[in-house]
């Protein structure tokens, strides 16, 4: 049976991984193969020391995205690997717009618009201001077309941050899985003397 367009919709990939060279290749790889468009891809150290985290978003089905998540974690160096919809996380976007000081400084509405939209100056020069915002693209894309028609000089905005919602977080799954495996500790073997009988056929 096939899927109705309906059925897409923004899920966030969460991949917990070691920190190794070659291992963001791989994966864009496994999107390219299918031929997904990664909407926002952001690397950043994670909770725990030596491992980091990948947060990846695409427009596509739950079936697909199950699918995806499976290839990632095939990986050697990922550890585990998410997936969550929008509504599932607590996102955010930063953005940065550079506009002319002067028409900053002549325009009052300017800033009240950027005061709405929680703006902030970053850098104020002769020539140009920064202004800094975060929020969901739709914040961001919003004070875009406020900031045309006085000038907007430049904008960027950046991949996506997102943290689960309900989750006991990574951390603690790992350390339990610590706990329960095979430590350091020199424990004697019961089955050590007892070889013949273990092992006959």
């Amino acid at each position: 049976m096939s899927e109705h367009p309906i059925d897409r919709q923004e899920y966030n990939i969460t991949a917990y991984t070691e920190n190794q060279i070659g291992l963001l290749n791989r994966i864009a790889i496994i999107f390219s193969r299918r031929k997904i468009n990664i909407e926002s891809l952001n690397t950043s150290p994670s909770e725990i020391e030596g491992i980091h985290r990948f947060n990846i978003v695409i427009h596509e089905t739950e079936d697909v995205v199950r699918k995806i998540a499976k290839q990632i974690e095939k990986q050697v160096e990922v550890l585990k690997v998410y997936y969550n919809t929008n509504q599932e996380v607590i996102w955010q976007e930063m953005a940065l717009y550079k506009v002319p000081t002067d028409v900053i400084a002549e325009k009052a509405s300017v800033e009240r618009l950027l005061r709405e939209y929680g703006a902030r100056a970053v850098v104020i020069r002769k020539d140009y201001t920064v202004f800094e915002t975060t929020g969901h693209r739709e914040e961001t894309d919003n004070l875009i077309r406020v900031l045309q028609p006085y000038g907007l000089i430049e904008f960027v905005r950046s991949a996506r941050i997102a943290i689960i919602k309900h989750s006991d977080g990574f951390n603690r799954k790992l350390r339990e899985f610590e706990r329960t495996e095979p430590g350091s500790e020199v424990v004697e073997n019961e089955f050590l003397n007892r070889r013949d009988e273990v092992f006959t056929m």
